[in-house]
C-alpha cells in the first residue's frame, strides 16, 4: 500500500488541487484502491479488463458509461462491472469526489467463497450495473468500506487479514439485499439524445465485424455525422472510432483465448480489413501483440 498526497496546479487558475490515493493488493487476485479528487477528471484509458470491478462512490457525483448506457452515480451508489465489459467514468455535476474501487479475479473468488461464489456474483448479473441500496443496508455497507479503507490507510498489525473478509462481506450484503429488493438497480439516462446514442452503441456491439463508417451510421440513425460524432463522445466518453476499435479488440481477445483460429482469420472476423492495422490497434489497447496475448492467456 502506498499513500501519496499530490499537490497539483489547476490548469485554469493555478489553485492547488489535492489528490489523495492509496491501494492494497494486486489485480492478479484482489486489489483495493481509494482516490479522492478535487480536480476535473475523466478516465482517459480505453477500458475493459478480465477481472470483476466494484466501484463505490463515497462522496460527490459521477457519470458512468457501462456497456451501452450512461448512468448518473451519486454518493453511496455501487457499480458492478462484469469481466470484459466496456466502461468509463466521466465528470458529474462537480469535479470533487472520492471513491473506492475493488478488483478481484475468479481465482480469488473461488478460493474465498467456494460453493457460494455464484451468490457473490449476483450483483454482476443484474440488468442494471448500478445499485442504490436502501438506507439501512447502505449504512452497513458504508461502515464496511470505511473500516476497510481505514485498515489499508493506517496499516495496523494484521491489517492484511481485513481486505478479503471486508470485500466478501460487501458482496454478500449486496447479494442478499438484491434478493429482498428486486428494484434497486438504477435506470440509465433516458433523454432523447442519450436514447439515440444508446441505439448506435448497441448497433456497434452487434455489427463490429462489418465495415462500419461514421457517415453510413449517421444516415441509418437520421443524424448528421458531425452531431453523431459530438454526441457520441459527450454521452459515452469515447470517440466513435475508439469505441468501435475497442469493441473489435475485445472480441479478438476472446477468440485468442477461447479458439485455435489463425490470428489473421480472427482479425477478419472482428472487422479488421488490414492485418497490420489489427496488430497495431491490438497492441495499442492491450500493450501486447496478438501472438503474445494468446501465449500469456494460455500460460
Amino acid at each position: 500500500m502506498r499513500l501519496h498526497p499530490a499537490y497539483l496546479a489547476h490548469c485554469t487558475g493555478g489553485e492547488p488541487v489535492t489528490i489523495e490515493a492509496f491501494s492494497y493488493g494486486s489485480t492478479n487476485r484482489l486489489y483495493v484502491e481509494y482516490v479522492k479528487r478535487s480536480d476535473p477528471y475523466a478516465m482517459t484509458l480505453d477500458h475493459f479488463h478480465s477481472y470483476y470491478e466494484v466501484y463505490y462512490l463515497i462522496s460527490g457525483s459521477r457519470v458512468y458509461f457501462v456497456k451501452d448506457r450512461t448512468y448518473r452515480v451519486e454518493q453511496g451508489d455501487l457499480v458492478f462491472i462484469d469481466k470484459s465489459v466496456v466502461h468509463k467514468t466521466l465528470q458529474g455535476a462537480a469535479p470533487e469526489h472520492e471513491r473506492m474501487v475493488v478488483h478481484f479475479t475468479d481465482a480469488w473468488l473461488n478460493e474465498q467463497a467456494g460453493s457460494d461464489a455464484a451468490l457473490l456474483l449476483e450483483p454482476f448479473r443484474q440488468e442494471s450495473p448500478v445499485i442504490r441500496l436502501p438506507r439501512s443496508d447502505l449504512r452497513s455497507v458504508d461502515a464496511v468500506v470505511r473500516r476497510l479503507l481505514g485498515e489499508i490507510r493506517l496499516k495496523p498489525p494484521g491489517y492484511g487479514l481485513v481486505p478479503s473478509g471486508a470485500v466478501t462481506e460487501l458482496l454478500l450484503s449486496t447479494a442478499r439485499c438484491l434478493q429482498e429488493n428486486a428494484h434497486i438497480g438504477l435506470d440509465g439516462d433516458t433523454s432523447p439524445k442519450h436514447a439515440k446514442i444508446f441505439e448506435v452503441v448497441r448497433y456497434l456491439n452487434e455489427h463490429y465485424d462489418e465495415t462500419v463508417k461514421l457517415g453510413e451510421i449517421a444516415s441509418r440513425f437520421y443524424i448528421s455525422p458531425y452531431h453523431l460524432s459530438r454526441a457520441f463522445r459527450e454521452v459515452t466518453g469515447f470517440t466513435f472510432s475508439d469505441y468501435l476499435q475497442l469493441t473489435r479488440v475485445k472480441e479478438a481477445q476472446r477468440q485468442l483465448m477461447e479458439t485455435d483460429l489463425p490470428i489473421a482469420e480472427i482479425a477478419v472476423s472482428c472487422g479488421f480489413d488490414n492485418f497490420s492495422h489489427f496488430g497495431k490497434t491490438f497492441k495499442k489497447i492491450t500493450r501486447q501483440s496478438p501472438r503474445d496475448y494468446r501465449k500469456g492467456a494460455r500460460f
